[in-house]
């Protein structure tokens, strides 16, 4: 349920949740702060992830490795980087420290993902994540950590891991190869066509329909209850270049295969040409 949380917060962040730009903020920052994420940090990191979407040297968010940085990799990186599960517990680290070859952090109000008008606000939501620390620091020496561990740690855990698989998929493991830009034949449209729908299973509706990933990268202004009818308008529209995602079980357990199949496969992007 976490994710579901997350996903709320994620419309608060895109404006979608409310015309209000206050009650986006404050809703906001109550849902990402209590699943420890820093709102206003995650909130500009994920624009610039949308802004530049398929983009290799812009995309902020799952950037494929240009080929010569991935060969210089040592073992224990390449290890780190596309082996399951190290993986799937990826998102506390970008939090902290961005992706791998990026600077920065998003706790850090004068990081470079920061312009000086966003230093503010990434220290209010500091502010705001740092009570949660220290209420579940609390509750530990209260209670014991096994309880903290048992009723919040499991949880934590598996919305860091349903995150990273989740968001990692819909950029990357499509049976046929998703294309990245450079330069000028990077559009903001053809940028958003790279991404892909998942169907979720039973999860679909629970985690309020964000599978439907491609319109919510060509509009994310859509709020997450209209995602679905958006869609079905689009495909007509986007036609050859929609992906249609393939049916899941109950449980998802295909995207596992995906997963592995790409992190076998899906290591960098060429030095040359833009496409």
């Amino acid at each position: 349920m976490f994710w579901a949380v997350f996903v709320l917060g994620h419309d608060c962040g895109h404006g979608s949740f409310s015309d209000n730009a206050i009650l986006n903020s404050v809703v906001g920052h109550i849902l990402h702060s209590s699943i420890l994420v820093p709102y206003h940090g995650w909130r500009i990191s994920h624009r610039t992830h949308h802004q530049n979407h398929g983009n290799v040297e812009k995309d902020e968010s799952w950037v494929p490795l240009p080929e010569n940085i991935y060969k210089k990799l040592d073992t224990s990186t390449r290890l780190l980087r596309f082996t399951v599960p190290f993986l799937l517990f990826a998102i506390p680290m970008y939090l902290w420290f961005r992706s791998p070859g990026k600077e920065g952090s998003h706790f850090n109000p004068y990081s470079n993902l920061f312009s000086p008008q966003e230093r503010k606000p990434v220290m209010i939501s500091n502010a705001c994540w740092s009570p949660m620390v220290i209420i579940l620091a609390y509750v530990s020496f209260t209670v014991g950590p096994s309880h903290v561990f048992k009723l919040y740690g499991i949880p934590y855990l598996i919305f860091v891991i349903w995150l990273d698989l989740l968001t990692y998929l819909h950029h990357h493991g499509h049976e046929h190869k998703l294309p990245w830009y450079r330069g000028k034949e990077w559009s903001y449209l053809r940028g958003g066509l790279t991404t892909v729908d998942l169907d979720y299973g039973l999860f679909n509706n629970i985690h309020h329909d964000i599978g439907t990933h491609v319109i919510h990268h060509l509009f994310p202004q859509i709020p997450h209850y209209h995602l679905v009818e958006a869609t079905k308008a689009a495909k007509p529209v986007i036609g050859k270049f929609y992906r249609e995602p393939k049916k899941s079980g109950a449980v998802p357990f295909n995207l596992i295969n995906n997963l592995i199949t790409s992190l076998g496969q899906d290591h960098y992007v060429s030095n040359r040409g833009d496409i």
